[in-house]
């Protein structure tokens, strides 16, 4: 049996060594070992680390920093029309929504498993920011994400449809954990777009979560979708493996305006 050794590196000029490590931290794709290894090495000098230490620092360093611009870019490639958080909602407004239930979602342990979530409720009350906010949350969590208006799903799917291509087009959105379709039933569509929404579901049937945000009960799907059949096919697929959440609450327009309204009123009798 040999051994291997690795020999220390040879120091050279003086500014051999840092000009070695730069080079190396190149050639690994590693950016910021190679900006952050000496602030780190004055530090672990200062704080007698080990040299385990001093390396594991350096490591987690680059793994943080990677993986932040790795949530950066799958945020942006995710399309949705704003970012916004879970943080950023306001709960006290949607008292239906059972914030354990909302809690378990934003550990986003839904996508892993390729179940699916539902949010039914009137318009205005907060559908799409709870859709975007979780689908953050799977950014975060490193799942691939992409958004979109069930109008728009359906533009897509029938350009490929249209070009011989829908097949190709349903497995390269399959490559996506979790698809967002928003505002199901503000329009409704006809039966060859209700077919290739249901071709849309069926493909990512306990394959990829799917999350969709709806202003229509499930019993009303078949006015949207133009087929009652169809609809309930297609509801049963959706429901199997999802947390269904029916929201009810004021609309946040309207509440907007009652409280711009109240504060006109106080204006006034100041």
């Amino acid at each position: 049996m040999t051994t291997t050794t690795t020999a220390a590196p040879v120091a050279g000029p003086k500014d051999g060594l840092p000009s070695m490590i730069a080079y190396l931290t190149r050639v690994l794709k590693t950016p910021t070992i190679g900006a952050f290894w000496e602030e780190l090495a004055a530090q672990a000098r200062d704080e007698n680390w080990s040299h385990e230490e001093y390396l594991a620092a350096l490591l987690q360093r680059q793994v943080a920093d990677r993986e932040s611009k790795g949530t950066i870019m799958r945020i942006r490639t995710a399309h949705f029309p704003q970012v916004k958080t879970l943080e950023d909602f306001n709960l006290d407004h949607l008292p239906s929504l059972r914030r354990d239930v909302l809690a378990h979602l934003a550990t986003t342990t839904f996508v892993a498993k390729a179940e699916n979530v539902i949010l039914l409720g009137p318009p205005g009350i907060g559908k799409t920011h709870l859709a975007i906010g979780l689908g953050v949350k799977a950014c975060h969590a490193g799942y691939s994400v992409l958004f979109d208006t069930a109008s728009n799903w359906i533009a897509r799917l029938s350009a490929a449809h249209h070009a011989g291509q829908l097949e190709a087009e349903l497995k390269k959105i399959r490559r996506y954990k979790l698809i967002i379709v928003d505002e199901v039933g503000y329009i409704p569509f006809d039966q060859d777009a209700a077919n290739l929404f249901f071709q849309l579901v069926a493909s990512r049937y306990e394959q990829g979560s799917i999350m969709v945000t709806s202003n229509l009960p499930f019993g009303r799907w078949g006015e949207t979708f133009s087929d009652d059949v169809v609809a309930a096919a297609m509801i049963d697929r959706l429901v199997h493996h999802a947390e269904v959440l029916t929201l009810t609450g004021d609309s946040y327009r309207t509440r907007q305006r009652r409280e711009l309204l109240a504060k006109d009123n106080r204006a006034k009798h100041d």
